[in-house]
């Protein structure tokens, strides 16, 4: 039975935090750098105390991604196990090269003798003005690259369970974390897999049951998400909510369950809607369950253009827990909803967190 002694409430930085301190004190092989990984401000302070513990395993590079992800690949061909961050994901585009053509191809290149066993920390996110180039989504681009892991932990827990899942993996992940949920509470183990929610890392999670429809998120989407179901049931509509957690691989099994179930399917994306992964979630399931619809299934994802840096042109840009709970019911009920939800539109300004933001969800 599980001690609840062992369970803190924490946020999902000190998660964070905590799985790379317990990653390092088990194996001298894991080593973590990056730009600003040892900065005042420790990558948001994830980084935290770490160079001070480990000197000589944690610190900063230049601004060349390029050749520090090509540090990082010949060190994990070679036996070791780095963790590298960088704070936004759109840096991290410099070094495609090194990740398409070397990372994610080595295994099956070399008859899967060499592993790469890389985990790539990168920060996704949105407001604050950011605009085009600091603020991109682009867990799609991740996963069509055959050879690589994807997964986008959306609590506390599973930041840091699925951190260190990350870095004890052979292969090469991208590690996903959205600026919005660092602050977000929940309860953590001092042992992840102790904690009563732990799930496998290419695990989804059903984060409430229902029987109307099914409700795809990830990431940050995930909560405003959660606030639509909580909104739908008020009226009468169950709907089964899934945290997707991996992008790649996808847990088929739990979807496929859940559309069998309900017959319906929304799926959720915070990406662009051409090429997303919610795009492949309608398609590979309207494949393996179209007997099972009741309806034709629906996504929401972002529009085909790069955000806007202007603070009055990304107010429409996004949506939230309204556009999810609008086009659930549309769903379900055949009608509009009307002005039902409008109390689920973000009080304040829009490009900053929420409070329900906190958690624990």
């Amino acid at each position: 039975m599980i001690n609840t002694n062992q369970l803190s409430e924490i946020t999902y930085v000190e998660a964070l935090n905590q799985a790379l301190f317990l990653a390092m004190k088990k194996s001298e092989d894991v080593f973590c750098y990056g730009l600003g990984i040892d900065d005042p401000g420790r990558i948001f302070a994830t980084t935290k105390g770490l160079v001070e513990e480990f000197p000589e395993r944690v610190f900063d590079m230049p601004t060349a991604e390029n050749s520090m992800t090509g540090i990082g690949i010949g060190a994990a061909i070679a036996g070791m196990r780095p963790v590298m961050v960088h704070q936004r994901l759109d840096f991290f585009l410099l070094a495609l090269d090194q990740l398409i053509n070397n990372a994610a191809k080595w295994h099956y290149m070399f008859d899967g003798k060499r592993s790469v066993p890389l985990t790539i920390r990168l920060l996704i996110g949105r407001g604050w003005g950011q605009g085009p180039t600091h603020a991109q989504n682009l867990q799609a681009l991740f996963a069509h690259i055959p050879g690589l892991k994807v997964v986008m932990p959306s609590t506390p827990n599973d930041a840091k369970s699925m951190l260190l899942e990350s870095i004890y993996d052979d292969n090469p992940v991208v590690f996903l974390e959205h600026r919005w949920l660092h602050n977000q509470l929940g309860t953590v183990a001092e042992e992840p897999e102790n904690h009563p929610d732990y799930l496998p890392m290419d695990k989804a999670r059903v984060v409430t049951q229902g029987e109307d429809i099914t409700i795809v998120s990830m990431s940050y989407l995930t909560i405003e998400a959660i606030r639509a179901v909580n909104s739908l049931k008020e009226q009468g509509i169950s709907a089964e909510l899934i945290d997707l957690r991996s992008i790649k691989p996808i847990d088929w099994a739990t979807l496929s369950l859940s559309v069998k179930k309900t017959g319906r399917l929304l799926v959720l994306d915070s990406g662009a809607t051409t090429g997303s992964v919610a795009g492949d979630i309608v398609s590979t399931l309207v494949e393996k369950e179209f007997t099972a619809l009741k309806t034709a299934p629906q996504r929401l994802a972002m529009p085909d253009i790069p955000e806007p840096t202007s603070y009055a042109l990304t107010k429409d840009y996004y949506f939230g827990a309204k556009e999810i709970a609008d086009k659930a019911h549309q769903m379900v009920i055949s009608v509009s909803a009307g002005d039902v939800y409008t109390h689920l539109v973000k009080e304040g300004h829009h490009d900053v967190p929420g409070d329900y933001f906190k958690g624990p969800f």
